[in-house]
């Protein structure tokens, strides 16, 4: 992203391109962080002309590395109602359609897919018997709309480890330029990793090496079928901010793992869906921007693997600033690109660009969480994109609220996520 044929002076590392290992190839230090769309065609579990359009609207803005929200693993396990499935390739030819938008809008941008499955994440309306490490239930009044899961047998892990390479393959097949397991959030990989969520005794927990197990084997299965040339990524949790939940040292450890192992990037972010420090939840207004950056700092000592910090990024000061410290390589967004599509041009044309987020609310706290507005706000504005027209940041939550019932019907009453 250059100005007039030039790199800004205001944010030199920020439109700077990185490929420093010749795999990632980057034109920006901008990462368009997940945000699960809910579009496609329930019972279908395929991307759309929608999903195409905003991805081409993201694509043209200038982001660097784009990243699809959750593309899960098992049309049997899903996250949400909308979201979109890639276990076999019985419609490839959607998902081609999908990376072909991007690199039309953009030769230049780098398009990820974010690779995922639930466990117990997954509302009871979707799956009433879900699947986990341990038959641990959710916690935080979450029990009446998620189930308590079943314990996951040891061909049970065998075989989801498979799916999430099968779908990594397919997504390089598909023309993606790389994938991401979504390894925090509260969704499988996470589970795993929590020593609150799994209990096991076996070679799958107890101790901190068995209990990332699990996401090591995922990498390896991954990376043997897409081959060593092909940009494999993880996001991780800095922490669960749950009592008794993954974190500190734990974190520390996963990272010179993978590292270890050759991850080509990871991006850090925060909390789950008991916890969600990931929407800002945890955050007073005078916090500083990027919640994460002490927690990459540390891990930058341990490891040289680029490293991405999400949460919280409004300025493109602060985003410049970051990335000058060292801590991380990547700024990833996720909000203020919903609100913006075109932010990387706008950062790069003005040295005080900000771009607020802010918390919609109705004013009635019940009907809030019940329509999880602090994420639906946010998918609502995604529909708007791939229905062709602009985002509106100054929509008011009650009209988030009618278009959320409007577009998701009875799902909208029901709690989808925890």
């Amino acid at each position: 992203m250059t100005t007039h044929g030039q790199t800004p002076e205001h944010a030199p590392i920020l439109f700077s391109s990185f490929d420093p290992q010749g795999r990632i190839a980057a034109p920006n230090r901008i990462l368009k962080s997940a945000m699960s769309e809910v579009m496609a065609e329930q019972g279908v579990f395929l991307p759309t002309d929608a999903h195409y359009r905003v991805y081409e609207r993201w694509a043209a803005g200038g982001t660097g590395i784009i990243v699809t929200g959750n593309v899960m693993i098992d049309r049997a396990a899903l996250g949400e109602p909308g979201n979109v499935v890639l276990e076999d390739d019985t419609h490839l030819d959607r998902f081609a359609a999908w990376a072909d938008a991007v690199h039309r809008a953009n030769p230049d941008a780098r398009f990820w897919m974010q690779i995922n499955h639930p466990g117990k994440q997954s509302p009871k309306f979707l799956t009433p018997a879900p699947v986990a490490p341990s038959a641990v239930a959710l916690g935080a009044g979450l029990q009446a709309s998620f189930a308590t899961p079943r314990a996951l047998e040891q061909a049970e892990i065998e075989a989801l480890i498979l799916r999430y390479a099968t779908t990594a393959a397919l997504a390089q097949r598909a023309g993606f330029d790389g994938v991401q397991i979504h390894g925090a959030h509260g969704y499988l990989v996470s589970q795993f990793l929590s020593p609150h969520h799994n209990r096991r005794t076996d070679d799958w927990g107890g101790t901190a090496e068995n209990r990332r197990r699990f996401v090591m084997e995922v990498y390896r299965a991954v990376r043997q079928a897409v081959g060593p040339d092909f940009p494999v990524s993880i996001k991780m949790n800095s922490a669960d901010f749950q009592k008794g939940g993954f974190e500190g040292e734990e974190a520390y450890d996963l990272i010179t793992a993978l590292s270890d192992e050759g991850i080509d990037l990871i991006e850090i972010s925060g909390g789950n869906y008991e916890s969600p420090a990931m929407t800002g939840a945890r955050q007073s207004s005078g916090e500083r921007e990027a919640y994460f950056l002490d927690f990459a700092a540390e891990a930058r000592k341990r490891t040289d693997v680029p490293l991405a910090v999400t949460g919280g990024f409004r300025s493109v000061a602060a985003m410049e600033a970051a990335l000058a410290s060292g801590a991380t390589d990547f700024v990833g967004i996720a909000r203020a690109l919903t609100l913006d599509p075109e932010l990387p041009r706008h950062a790069a044309a003005d040295p005080a660009y900000t771009r607020e987020v802010g918390r919609p609310s109705t004013g009635i706290r019940k009907l809030d969480i019940m329509f999880m507005l602090a994420i639906t706000y946010y998918e609502t504005q995604i529909r708007r994109m791939g229905q062709g027209k602009d985002p509106d940041p100054g929509m008011s939550a009650w009209r988030t609220v009618l278009a959320n019932a409007w577009a998701l019907g009875k799902a909208a009453f029901s709690k989808r996520r925890a």
